[in-house]
């Protein structure tokens, strides 16, 4: 069992990345109700736990349950490359109130006179759901999106580099066991069955920390997409900047031997200056005088600045005892 996708070449050449605020909000939902599915997050979990007596979740779990199928409309693909938490949430509120019922109706193996008076009211369940998740989003997660971003923004740079460099069979063959590409066909093991094509309108794929290490998929009549497990998930609530070993820090100083070994995967100034806490003024004068010296380089992705380390950087930074920037 699984999903085949018959890709068109015109749909291979609209392949896409797209960051997901919401996507994240509402899969932390189901780690929240299976704590054990996922222990790398339970820094986050013992952290928000105790603020969860606040809210009204019996709603939102309902839609949500820990596993099998969510309602759909509250996970829409994202439809640009970088949406807002405020634009994916106005989403949800303009579902239509008869999709919102047929998608609650679908969920299984929970409290059914919750989804019943959802299905009764969809127009009003749609509000309630929203501001539900609204106020799940800013006592629980907003404080914590900025750091989930940097890693889901790591992540697609490094993806971005692999498509540009080795194409789609590079790309597919990197993101996850379960997604196999035949140069035709996309082949993603998932306990539902579905064989179509793409409707046109090329392929999304989403990075997730909170579905890790599942993927998932969304199609018609959602633009088609791709969920799938962001690499280094397990840094994701260490504190701080990577340590500065000595003798690199004493060469070039520790704020910048912090921002080399960080290099380890490619990254903007805004996503390294939040990961060492220092202004992104500070970080750009750092990766000036890096990349003077030949141990970084600066390439413009969209409208974005993006630095990684040179080979010679590399060489300083593994031989200090830091990490080598994957390939691809």
């Amino acid at each position: 069992m699984g999903v085949t996708w018959k890709l068109k070449s015109e749909d291979v050449a609209r392949i896409r990345f797209g960051f997901s605020p919401l996507w994240e909000l509402v899969a932390s939902l189901r780690t929240l109700q299976d704590p054990a599915r996922q222990l790398v997050h339970l820094p986050w979990i013992k952290a928000v736990r105790p603020r969860l007596a606040q809210l009204d979740m019996d709603e939102l779990f309902a839609l949500v349950p820990a596993e099998g199928y969510l309602a759909d409309f509250l996970t829409p693909p994202p439809d640009t490359p970088l949406p807002d938490f405020a634009q994916e949430l106005d989403r949800v509120r303009r579902t239509p109130p008869d999709t919102a019922a047929l998608e609650a109706s679908k969920v299984a193996n929970v409290d059914r006179a919750v989804t019943e008076r959802f299905r009764a009211d969809p127009a009003t369940g749609l509000r309630r759901t929203a501001d539900a998740l609204q106020a799940y989003w800013d006592a629980c997660f907003a404080e914590y999106w900025p750091r989930v971003y940097g890693l889901l923004e790591r992540d697609v740079l490094r993806r971005s580099r692999q498509l540009a460099t080795g194409g789609a069979r590079e790309l597919f063959a990197s993101l996850d066991p379960a997604v196999v590409w035949t140069g035709e066909r996309l082949l993603v093991d998932r306990p539902w069955c579905d064989d179509s094509d793409l409707h046109g309108d090329g392929l999304v794929l989403v990075p997730s920390a909170f579905y890790w290490p599942s993927v998932a998929v969304m199609t018609a009549p959602y633009q088609s997409a791709l969920i799938y497990p962001v690499l280094g998930v397990g840094t994701l609530w260490e504190d701080g900047p990577p340590p500065a070993p000595g003798a690199l820090a004493a060469l070039i100083g520790r704020s910048r031997a912090q921002i080399l070994l960080a290099l380890a995967e490619p990254a903007t100034t805004s996503a390294l200056a939040r990961r060492m806490s220092l202004t992104a003024g500070a970080v750009s004068q750092h990766l000036g005088v890096l990349s003077d010296g030949g141990l970084a380089v600066g390439m413009r992705v969209g409208k974005q600045v993006v630095y990684r380390r040179t080979s010679t950087g590399d060489a300083l930074a593994v031989g200090s005892g830091g990490s080598r920037r994957g390939s691809g």
